[in-house]
């Protein structure tokens, strides 16, 4: 274990955390108010911590290897998680710890659960800093890291791979840095482009900001008691356009840039993306044709919450609580499957679900015709059976760990509706679920250890679940 290197990078991380405070600061300068002090002394700690680390922990090995960028993915997300709750705990408008800590991991995993019951009781400065951790952790702190300082000794794909979601994470430019470069520039594109589509909707600049953010990083955090309900049909559009847009894997508007439009096309997961989406809508469409008064505001409403619960953001328009159950059936299954691989939205993703259903069509098929030889090829490239086997790893551990916090949170004696997709909500990093943590409820009502085991789950989420439980492992700290 190279300990000096994953040391001074978390010390990256806690700087950039500690400089990524300066914008709520001058949001609460802007509007005179007084809760922009709680960021100072979590800028002061992370401070005190990193830069004794950077000027005295250098490391002569600077090789990252697959074991180091793992350690590396989750403590720093850990750690930063801890300082960025701290504002919320400093200035007491979330008195509790372990609420703060919640709070800020829903933020950074893009997941968007909450135990706030008044919204809009925070003030301006904290509203901001809740939105911008969806934004930061929408791409990945270590992704911006790695653009910005890129770290000598060749291995820096490995934390690209161990932060990036996906079954398989590919450099899209001959340098790690360079890839890194090519999709924070996306990504920065696509949110200005939001932005200016929000304010032609004449939507106030904070608020456009606010909502971009949380739709960049698929998080979902709103700024309103009622989501984004209360904005104009122009805004819910725009906001559902974009959510679809950020669900999409990155490759593909890299593939646009370099005017490859028929191999953006012919991407596999892309179309088979599109059309659950479109299957959805037309399913709930016909589900909901007596929840809303004409055809015309169905098929808004249920695109909205569509796009939403695909891309796990987790912005409402309605209570899709009140739904008919086969409407609510659609959305929990749309809960698992999630966004797209290389995107910024969660869930097992379309690409997972695609090589798993190949796979069980080659076992069918080698069951009938014992001599065959089947391939399973995605976008023409074939994909071989380290990464099947990676994938059917993945939903082990995804099952074990479901079941694991199903059991646990069901300690607070809720309805089984409540808990099922509350796991299912933070562990896909969607944020609302059923029941009791619909899109008009929250999670304020869970236990303490619930809440730890539930902020757990957004973690293990977000890094796709095998940062987290290598920590675990003896042999993960083992010198060899």
């Amino acid at each position: 274990m190279n300990t000096k290197m994953v040391l001074r990078l978390n010390a990256y991380i806690l700087l950039f955390d500690a400089v990524a405070m300066l914008l709520p600061i001058f949001v609460a300068l802007y509007y005179q108010e007084t809760a922009g002090f709680a960021f100072l002394p979590a800028m002061l700690l992370s401070l005190v911590i990193a830069i004794p680390v950077l000027l005295f922990c250098k490391p002569k090995n600077k090789d990252l290897y697959a074991r180091e960028g793992l350690v590396t993915v989750s403590v720093a997300w850990i750690v930063m998680s801890f300082i960025g709750a701290l504002p919320f705990f400093f200035s007491r408008e979330i008195p509790n710890l372990i609420d703060c800590f919640f709070e800020v991991v829903s933020g950074f995993t893009t997941t968007g659960a909450t135990i706030l019951t008044d919204v809009e009781a925070l003030s301006s400065c904290l509203l901001f800093w809740r939105s911008f951790t969806h934004w930061i952790g929408g791409m990945g702190v270590l992704m911006f890291v790695l653009a910005i300082a890129p770290m000598a000794g060749g291995y820096n794909m490995q934390l690209i791979r161990a932060e990036s979601p996906g079954p398989k994470v590919e450099k899209l430019l001959p340098k790690a840095n360079m890839t890194a470069k090519a999709l924070y520039g996306i990504y920065i594109g696509l949110t200005v482009l939001e932005i200016v589509f929000l304010l032609m909707g004449e939507m106030p600049f904070f608020d456009a900001v606010t909502t971009a953010f949380g739709t960049a990083g698929t998080g979902g955090f709103g700024i309103k008691n009622d989501s984004i309900g209360g904005y104009s049909t122009y805004i819910q559009a725009v906001v559902t356009v974009f959510m679809l847009l950020f669900s999409v894997n990155f490759n593909i508007y890299f593939l646009i840039i370099a005017r490859k439009f028929s191999s953006a096309w012919r991407n596999e997961e892309l179309r088979m993306f599109l059309y659950i989406v479109l299957g959805a809508i037309a399913c709930i469409t016909l589900s909901n044709f007596r929840v809303f008064d004409n055809v015309g505001s169905a098929i808004h409403h249920n695109t909205f919450t569509v796009a939403s619960i695909i891309s796990t953001s987790g912005f409402s328009t309605v209570d899709f609580n009140t739904w008919p159950e086969f409407s609510k059936a659609i959305l929990v299954a749309l809960m698992f499957i999630g966004a797209c691989a290389g995107s910024t939205g969660g869930g097992i993703k379309v690409s997972r679900i695609m090589i798993m259903i190949k796979a069980l069509k080659r076992e069918f098929s080698v069951l009938i015709h014992p001599k065959s030889v089947k391939m399973i090829s995605v976008n023409g490239k074939k994909i071989d059976d380290e990464t099947v086997k990676k994938v059917s790893v993945y939903l082990i551990c995804y099952l074990l760990i479901y079941a694991a916090s199903f059991l646990i949170i069901s300690l607070d004696n809720f309805s089984f509706e409540t808990n099922v997709t509350a796991v299912a909500a933070t562990l896909n990093n969607i944020g609302p679920g059923l029941a009791m943590v619909g899109p008009v409820g929250n999670y304020s009502e869970f236990s303490g250890l619930s809440k730890i085991v539930l902020s757990l789950d957004m973690i293990c989420g977000r890094l796709e679940l095998f940062p987290i439980m290598i920590l675990l492992l003896p042999q993960t700290w083992k010198k060899y």
